[in-house]
């Protein structure tokens, strides 16, 4: 059997199947963006791990070496951003092959410190080694958060809306423009590839979310939201109605796509690397809450669907300005096309 007869959702599944029987005293892991592990009367302490491979998660050719350590940093505060966690402390290791130049190690180290100094994570160790050909990097961000109030993707209930942070598809726009190899032509070009090489972890918009009433499941947009939605709501044993028309897309990926006949919709369904946060929230809540968040940040929450019970847990039943439609839109698999 192959891996791509299973998928990623299918490889996790078999994986995890496999340590059920091993006490986990009160720690909870894989399924959610973090691990909790108890910390002391007050915090628990939340872990996360990513690896990022040349060639499947990065262009070496295609982004400079600050860029990639700014992201390799970036892409593990969202997952601790998405607990509602504050990070504190990271480990970095790297596989670096014999052709990479000691300037380009010290042009990463700098992207990676530049981030670190503004979200105050010490990094305290990690570990080298040679590569045959690749890059290949792994990182771990450790945080804390107030006990019992990390956001798991478990806690989806029916009648919860569905909501994210920001705009969808533009770091999926700015990977389009490097694989088509295309000039950017103006400011709106710019955006895109500033999104897809240096995105923001959304740590004080977790904080908040966090700290509000009737939030239910939380976690980052990685793989687009396509696949990322599918985790919650497989794992609250829900299904989701997602209306198209409600998909928060911004003036720079509109315009951009317009330009060059890309489906712009479609680039923010299936598209990764936003880290934009996907929540639900009990619909009684939403109103006060979305009133204190968009007073107290630039971009507004946007509304996009709700859950719904059903036969078939991580269905996703797409929409279009209240109508049912046939949408085949589909999010990142790491083993799709093995």
């Amino acid at each position: 059997m192959k891996l791509s007869e299973i998928g990623e959702f299918g490889f996790i599944e078999r994986l995890s199947k496999k340590f059920t029987d091993i006490s986990t005293s009160g720690k909870k892991g894989i399924g959610d963006d973090c691990a909790i592990l108890p910390m002391d009367e007050r915090y628990d302490l939340v872990v996360t791990t990513d690896l990022l491979v040349e060639d499947i998660h990065f262009l070496r050719n295609k982004t400079t070496s600050y860029d990639l350590g700014y992201k390799s940093l970036a892409v593990n505060l969202s997952d601790i951003a998405a607990m509602g966690a504050n990070p504190i402390a990271s480990f970095l290791s790297i596989a670096i092959p014999s052709d990479l130049d000691v300037e380009y190690l010290d042009g990463f180290i700098e992207g990676y410190k530049d981030l670190s100094q503004k979200y105050e994570v010490a990094l305290l160790g990690g570990d080298t080694t040679k590569s045959p050909e690749k890059l290949t990097i792994n990182v771990c961000v450790m945080g804390k958060v107030e006990k019992g109030k990390a956001r798991q993707r478990s806690s989806a209930q029916p009648g919860d809306i569905i909501a994210v942070t920001g705009p969808l598809g533009d770091s999926g726009g700015g990977l389009k423009i490097l694989l088509e190899n295309i000039h950017p032509r103006d400011a709106s070009y710019d955006q895109l590839l500033q999104w897809h090489h240096r995105p923001e972890p959304a740590i004080k918009e977790g904080r908040k979310l966090t700290s509000f009433p009737g939030i239910g499941a939380m976690m980052d947009i990685s793989d687009g939201l396509a696949s990322d939605l599918q985790y919650i709501l497989k794992a609250s044993k829900c299904e989701a109605v997602i209306d198209l028309s409600k998909i928060p897309i911004s003036d720079e990926l509109k315009h951009v796509s317009a330009e060059q006949k890309w489906n712009a919709v479609e680039i923010a369904v299936t598209a990764g690397e936003d880290y934009r946060l996907l929540f639900s929230i009990n619909p009684s809540s939403f109103e006060k809450l979305a009133s204190q968040y968009n007073q107290e940040f630039s971009l507004p929450l946007s509304p996009i669907g709700h859950i719904k019970k059903g036969d078939n847990p991580g269905k996703i039943n797409w929409t279009e300005k209240g109508k049912p439609i046939n949408f085949s839109g589909q999010g990142f698999n790491h083993f799709k096309h093995q």
